[in-house]
């Protein structure tokens, strides 16, 4: 759902905590572009609520009692869809739940302190109120669920297909992405071959995140994926993501790339930072490199990519149809820092395809 005008954007709270559903009924509320029309307690009220109310976007705490929310996130995802936030606790368990759910067709999500959550949401509120009226802009579409193969007992094993060979290895790639962006990563490892240039990755995810994040990315790609550690060398075949609340920086060590993990301040607001990473790609490796924005809120990477484009490196950003959101993307475009825009299901080939040279 896509709201259009200056009509305000009709929000649903779901959550099993009345302390949370009061909190962040006043937060919300306190923008008047924010209409928050309802709440529930558990997953059963609220689709209800949703039949009656017609909510434009869904908070919604995963771990509710009733019905569990993942579950209740599948089911409307594939039955109704619509923009959903998720509370979700900054824990181990809670960012594996969390990328499950933005697998799922969740926006976006707002990690909830583990202690003092009254106190510790309000220090969240601009952030709520920013990802709740990004969420009612962004594209949803219906979950469809991938059919089991049908195995008979005289039909041999379908071959995976072979994936082709990558031989070229001084090229780098770097990838920047926010909201929708742990999907769209996930696509595009999994188009690349396990001997595909060297990727080096921003996506904007709390610290504690990080580790779920780069072993779920592993399991996913042919590639080898994981937390960049400083001072390690960057090799084809492998892909890397800067550790928890760290930015990841690529430096120059004689004929090779080198990570550079730092503690810097944060950047655009965010650490990691895309900025931070692509300006550090820009000088050292220049032409060398392929830069990328996949989806995401906000402009940062906008300039990097910028100055990646400067350096003589082809790049790219997501196309608007295929993007959740189209902020970072779009500001890269409008700044002329992409040579093109390229359908998500198109980006690992195209990327290929340039670090050819084609």
């Amino acid at each position: 759902m896509t709201l259009t005008g200056n009509a305000p954007c009709r929000v649903l709270i779901v959550d099993d905590s009345a302390v949370v559903r009061q909190m962040l009924t006043e937060i919300l509320s306190s923008d008047p572009a924010i209409d928050v029309v309802g709440t529930a307690a558990d997953p059963l009220l609220a689709r209800e609520k949703i039949k009656r109310l017609a909510p434009d976007v869904i908070t919604l705490d995963v771990e509710m009692p009733r019905m569990d929310g993942l579950a209740f996130l599948e089911n409307l995802m594939r039955l109704h869809p619509l923009p959903v936030v998720m509370i979700s606790s900054l824990t181990e368990r809670g960012a594996d739940t969390t990328l499950q759910a933005l697998a799922l067709g969740a926006v976006d999500f707002v990690s909830k302190p583990k202690l003092d959550v009254a106190r510790g949401l309000q220090g969240y509120a601009e952030e709520i109120i920013g990802k709740v009226k990004m969420a009612a802009r962004s594209r949803v579409r219906p979950l469809v669920r991938a059919a089991a193969p049908k195995l008979t007992l005289d039909a041999a094993p379908a071959s995976r297909p072979v994936a082709p060979q990558f031989r070229t290895t001084d090229r780098l790639i770097a990838i920047g992405s926010s909201a929708g962006g742990t999907e769209a990563l996930r696509v595009v490892l999994e188009g690349l071959p396990a001997d595909a240039p060297a990727v080096v990755m921003t996506q904007h995810l709390p610290a504690s995140f990080s580790s779920a994040f780069a072993e779920r990315l592993d399991r996913h790609s042919a590639m080898a994926v994981r937390e960049a550690s400083d001072g390690e060398a960057v090799l084809p075949g492998h892909a890397y993501l800067p550790p928890g609340g760290r930015h990841l920086r690529i430096i120059r060590d004689g004929a090779r790339w080198r990570c550079r993990v730092d503690d810097g301040p944060a950047v655009n607001r965010h650490k990691p930072a895309v900025d931070v990473l692509f300006r550090s790609v820009a000088q050292s490796a220049g032409g060398n490199a392929i830069g990328a924005i996949l989806t995401g809120m906000g402009d940062d990477g906008a300039r990097g990519l910028l100055e990646m484009r400067q350096a003589g490196a082809p790049t790219l950003v997501q196309d608007e149809a295929t993007s959740v959101v189209w902020g970072m993307p779009g500001a890269a475009f409008k700044l002329g820092a992409a040579e093109e825009q390229v359908p998500l299901e198109r980006i690992a080939e195209r990327l290929l395809a340039l670090a050819r040279g084609q």
